[in-house]
């Protein structure tokens, strides 16, 4: 048996832009146009786009493969392929074993079902038969969380409980393939993680995921392999560390202007821990940031700055090497500057940004800045939320009963001083 699940080989697709004929003066002169081949194929390939083009991928069995990309890129036609809801315009799609999908909210669910007759309609859509729904109902059920809307029509359910619902059916298939797109970000945090344990266990049973999502984070933490699409084309595809680091590159925000007229810029930055680059660490871990510039022609009281946003784009952390006491430099053309920053992350579960800022106090000019230089990726054995982690401990923990007296005192602060029982304490 061989150990490729999933291939797609050379995968095509092109759409069409509809046309639009409001009147019956525009629409026979069109129609005549294309009778007697009077068109242009200039025109004809106007209308046409190419969504995906040459998309070529692998995956294995008990392997987490990512799919990234911004809106448009390609992703979810892809999935839609791969899961049979499309086509190809050209190429082949193998997929060795049963496949599971879950790539819109609402797809297979009838509105004016309940949720329970949606899991055996969804489940045969799925190719489960209905005795294998039925043995598997209360697990589906019980997973989904839904017990007390069950047998309530799906209209009047959340897309959150879309999402429950969708997911807890496509995880009781028993897939060789486990397609999810982004469609998980609408459950709440609790329901994910049940979601990302679901599928671990799924990839040590032996079965693939192909995972869509613009959280990086979980890409990260997810995914051994990766691919990038741009376009419809594959930009790079390989271990997940190495795409990321492309993606960032290539969507990177430059402040400095023209740099072709910059005296200095930044050529490389790399994040590591003491076991060489990395993007994933533990709160607490230790990092550093290597940083180097280069010099086009000469320039003075120069600083280095270092800050961290989180996901939302907040500022949680700025220093540079002046305020660390280091004074400014200066540059000669051609002179190439390293320093490492040390930092200690304690930062709780998220995805953080470090950026770099060449910049000059003095005038206030920002010579060049890479924005984000990386992406770090940083979990926590404590469940804590928010920017900081603090490292929380419980050192003590009572409970007793309370006296006559505390309870008497109770009742009069919830009744008020003027309801309160005769002889009570004043």
């Amino acid at each position: 048996m061989s150990d490729i699940v999933l291939r797609m080989e050379h995968v095509y697709k092109m759409f069409r832009k509809g046309e639009v004929f409001n009147s019956l003066r525009d629409l026979i002169p069109a129609l005549t146009g294309k009778m007697f081949r009077r068109q242009e194929l200039s025109e004809s390939d106007k209308r046409e786009f190419w969504a995906l083009q040459d998309l070529s991928f692998e995956v294995r069995r008990g392997e987490a493969f990512g799919i990234i990309g911004h809106n448009g890129a390609g992703k979810s036609t892809a999935l839609k392929i791969l899961s049979r809801i499309m086509k190809p315009t050209k190429g082949n799609i193998i997929v060795d074993g049963r496949l599971s999908a879950l790539i819109e909210v609402t797809a297979g669910f009838h509105q004016d079902l309940t949720g329970r007759e949606n899991i055996f309609l969804y489940g045969t859509i799925m190719g489960m038969r209905r005795r294998e729904i039925a043995s598997k109902l209360d697990d589906i059920i019980a997973f989904s969380g839904l017990e007390d809307f069950i047998d309530t029509p799906v209209k009047r359910y959340s897309s959150g409980m879309y999402a429950r619902l969708g997911f807890s059916v496509a995880a009781h298939v028993q897939p060789d393939v486990m397609i999810v797109d982004e469609v998980l970000s609408v459950g709440d945090y609790m329901f994910q993680k049940k979601c990302v344990e679901r599928m671990k266990e799924e990839i040590r049973n032996g079965a693939a995921v192909v995972f869509v999502s613009h959280n990086l984070k979980d890409i990260a933490a997810f995914c051994s392999s990766c691919l990038l699409l741009e376009r419809g084309r594959t930009v790079i595809s390989g271990p997940t560390q190495e795409v990321l680091s492309n993606y960032l590159k290539r969507f990177r925000t430059i402040g400095a202007g023209d740099l072709d007229r910059s005296p200095v810029t930044i050529s490389k930055v790399t994040v590591r821990n003491e076991d060489g680059e990395c993007l994933r660490f533990q709160s607490g871990e230790r990092a550093w940031i290597d940083v180097e510039l280069r010099a086009h022609s000469r320039c003075t009281k120069l600083s280095l700055s270092v800050y961290i946003t989180n996901s939302t784009n907040e500022g949680i952390f700025d220093t540079s090497t002046e305020r660390l006491g280091h004074g400014n430099f200066t540059l000669d053309a051609g002179d190439v500057y390293h320093v490492t920053f040390e930092l200690t992350l304690n930062l709780a579960n998220g995805i953080f940004h470090p950026s770099i800022l060449v910049y000059r106090y003095d005038t206030q000019t920002a010579y060049d800045r890479w924005e984000p230089a990386a992406a770090i990726y940083v979990s926590s054995e404590t469940d804590v939320r928010g920017s900081a982690h603090c490292f929380p401990k419980v050192i003590q923990q009572t409970i007793r009963t309370a006296s006559d007296s505390e309870l008497a005192l109770g009742a009069e602060c919830s009744l008020g001083p003027d309801l309160a029982p005769q002889g009570s304490p004043s």
